[in-house]
């Protein structure tokens, strides 16, 4: 069963910087554990690195006494993620308006239908956006996530979670 420990056992020298950013990100700062859990989590789904998303599974389940729902509302993000980042890019590096104005007929029940709280999961989508590099969701998500109480410096967190998480899976493949 991987650990953090093991993960940042197996990174090269040559990624040291990930190996203690992947400890320092995952400890205190201004989100909650839930928060911190399920930003991680989601990201590692989204990094697509098996090793690094069963390390990080393991420790949201021993760190948080009800981990089920963070974890699901982490994969559900990831997935949902994964569809409309690649379609909001689209139509951002397009650029013409015929295509804004298109209905995207994608279904999006789930964002509606969170486990945990609305704003923790647009938190979460916010930094699998970050990683899927969707301009128009990360400014969508960071409006709704400020609007609904959270801070920069809770934005910011998550961001740096979502960046140390996907250079531990680059750095696991190379």
């Amino acid at each position: 069963m991987a650990s953090l420990e093991v993960i940042r056992g197996e990174l090269a020298d040559a990624h040291k910087d990930t190996r203690l950013n992947l400890q320092a990100v995952l400890e205190g700062g201004s989100l909650t554990p839930e928060q911190r859990w399920g930003v991680a989590v989601a990201c590692a789904f989204a990094a697509r690195n098996e090793r690094v998303k069963e390390a990080i599974v393991n420790e949201a389940k021993k760190a948080l006494a009800n981990a089920e729902p963070v974890i699901e509302d982490a994969r559900a993000a990831a997935s949902l993620m994964g569809m409309n980042n690649v379609y909001y890019r689209f139509r951002h590096m397009i650029g013409k308006e015929s295509y804004s104005t298109k209905r995207p007929g994608l279904r999006m029940n789930r964002l509606a239908q969170v486990l945990t709280n609305k704003v923790d999961f647009e938190l979460v989508c916010l930094a699998v956006s970050a990683i899927n590099g969707c301009e128009m969701c990360v400014q969508s998500h960071e409006k709704v996530v400020i609007e609904g109480g959270l801070s920069e410096d809770q934005v910011h967190d998550a961001v740096r979670i979502a960046s140390v998480i996907h250079a531990a899976a680059v750095g696991l493949e190379s």
